[in-house]
């Protein structure tokens, strides 16, 4: 690997280790939300109440050296909550913008099927092209600017749900399970003294390892790691056969295989490694076509669910030798 590239995976190693200082466990999730973060795309994270869905965000952004703001969703939230609005200034006697949470690095947009589609729609923009108009005004955010948008899975009253076009725009699900026996006993223990996660992370015992603008530079280094011509055609495979499944209505669109792919890369950069192989491939599937795919009606009435249909897939697809 060239210098370059050694940094990065240095760089991904430090900040494993300084979000273990907060996060108990949780390592294949803090994995996935720095694959999102060093591709410049978005997660859509998905988890019960109290499982360190904003504690997680908020470590990445001080890891990595970057704003963070959080925005609650809730049925009330309009457009101008999120993205901002200009506000007449009496004793100046013209309008000033007075800009809202968007304009930061990483956003937790947090339950985010609260609000109402229009609200949801404010995120779209600027996801997709960092940017948010205001008054017909056009307004860059960082190039960095990153979404972690969560949601409940067991609550479902009250909530709008994301439409398709707007779940494919996040290039990740990122599902937090519960900790395991022995890490939630670590995390009681904690609780006994002063190394709370909260409090480790409130007394800045959490180090940035980079700043903004080294995230920016360090996501070029993804473009080195080599894809052999046989992978390409099995991750196209994968992502076209989510299209011809029997089970599956809607399949998986083009942006899935891109994302797939920069997945990938970035995941073998964790490994250490500078090319890709057919196990990148197939653990960053589920992550990556779980909130794109839609069941027929009768295969959900049967019990059938996503994850286990993308792991038929995975079967059914021939692997290169």
């Amino acid at each position: 690997m060239d210098s370059t590239l050694d940094r990065l995976t240095e760089v991904l190693m430090s900040a494993r280790q300084e979000v273990a200082k907060v996060i108990v466990g949780q390592a294949d999730v803090v994995d996935k939300a720095l694959i999102v973060i060093f591709t410049n795309h978005h997660a859509l994270v998905e988890g019960v109440p109290g499982i360190a869905k904003t504690l997680l965000v908020r470590t990445l952004a001080r890891v990595l050296g970057c704003e963070f703001n959080r925005i609650q969703f809730t049925p009330d939230l309009m457009p101008a909550d999120i993205i901002g609005t200009n506000i007449f200034n009496l004793k100046s006697d013209e309008f000033t913008l007075v800009k809202g949470p968007v304009f930061t690095t990483f956003l937790l947009a947090d339950e985010i099927n609260r609000a109402p589609a229009k609200t949801q729609s404010a995120l779209l923009q600027a996801m997709q092209e960092r940017m948010v108009t205001i008054d017909r005004v056009t307004y860059p955010l960082p190039k960095t600017f990153t979404v972690f948008a969560t949601q409940n899975p067991i609550e479902y009253e009250g909530t709008y749900p994301l439409p398709e076009a707007q779940k494919d725009r996040f290039m990740l699900k990122i599902t937090m399970d519960y900790p395991a026996r022995e890490e939630e006993l670590t995390l009681a223990q904690r609780m006994l003294g002063r190394e709370s996660p909260e409090a480790v992370l409130a007394a800045g015992a959490v180090k940035p390892v980079i700043d903004a603008q080294e995230l920016e530079a360090l996501r070029e280094c993804l473009e080195t790691i080599f894809v052999r011509a046989e992978l390409m055609d099995y991750l196209v495979d994968i992502v076209r056969t989510t299209r011809t499944h029997e089970s599956v209505l809607v399949g998986a669109g083009p942006r899935a295989t891109q994302a797939l792919l920069l997945a990938s890369r970035a995941y073998a950069a964790i490994a250490g490694r500078d090319f890709i192989t057919p196990d990148d491939l197939k653990t960053m599937a589920p992550a990556v076509l779980e909130h794109r795919i839609v069941l027929r009606p009768e295969y959900e009435i049967e019990g059938h669910t996503v994850p286990e249909i993308i792991e038929q897939i995975l079967k059914e697809v021939a692997v290169p030798r």
